[in-house]
């Protein structure tokens, strides 16, 4: 249910899981996981998802079972969070739960109008996993970010722009084409140029 293109360097995995609302399951995570601990030789890599939600965040079922406080959403949010690749979340609808590490371990966040953002796992009885809040500060300061997860409020797109928590607003249509024009330099420059700028912006 994930599905990777990879073309003149740019790899695009897709979570492809409509039906649930792109829900994750401790097999989907491991092959995101994989695939972004693999990304060190993609030049730029994007996350998106099929259909008008990105993600609802880890399978209900699943996630009673122990999926809501596994390692592996941290193993996931770690390799992104340290490709030397440019790495961008091109969020075609609604990020909940668990599934905002993998967005806020991005470089960059475009999303639809229709987008919402909220990390409900408090009321569920859970805690974050540890680098979300951390990484949600540095782009929207504490109070914001205990807006999102200790208060639970769901954050619109155009919020979460004035925020800081996504860095452009596009139509569905404009989507993957704005995703891919965010990368395009990343591509076109030589490799080490681009690790080499990755490493002072970060």
């Amino acid at each position: 249910m994930i599905e990777l293109t990879k073309e003149d360097g740019l790899w695009t995995a897709t979570i492809n899981n409509p039906g649930k609302a792109n829900a994750l399951t401790g097999a989907m995570l491991t092959e995101l996981a994989e695939i972004a601990e693999a990304a060190t030789e993609a030049r730029a890599l994007i996350l998106t998802g099929a259909g008008k939600v990105f993600s609802a965040g880890a399978d209900l079922e699943e996630a009673r079972a122990g999926l809501a406080t596994s390692d592996v959403w941290e193993r996931l949010s770690g390799a992104i969070a340290a490709l030397p690749c440019l790495t961008v979340a091109a969020l075609n609808g609604t990020l909940a739960g668990g599934a905002n590490g993998m967005a806020l371990a991005c470089d960059l966040r475009i999303a639809v109008p229709s987008a919402k953002f909220f990390y409900p796992v408090m009321k569920l009885g859970f805690l974050p996993q540890p680098s979300d809040p951390k990484r949600m500060a540095a782009l929207i300061g504490p109070a914001r970010t205990k807006l999102i997860l200790m208060s639970g409020q769901k954050v619109s797109a155009e919020e979460a722009y004035a925020f800081g928590l996504v860095d452009r607003i596009v139509s569905p249509d404009e989507l993957m084409p704005a995703a891919r024009e965010l990368v395009a330099d990343s591509l076109a420059a030589k490799p080490e140029i681009a690790a080499g700028i990755a490493k002072l912006c970060r």
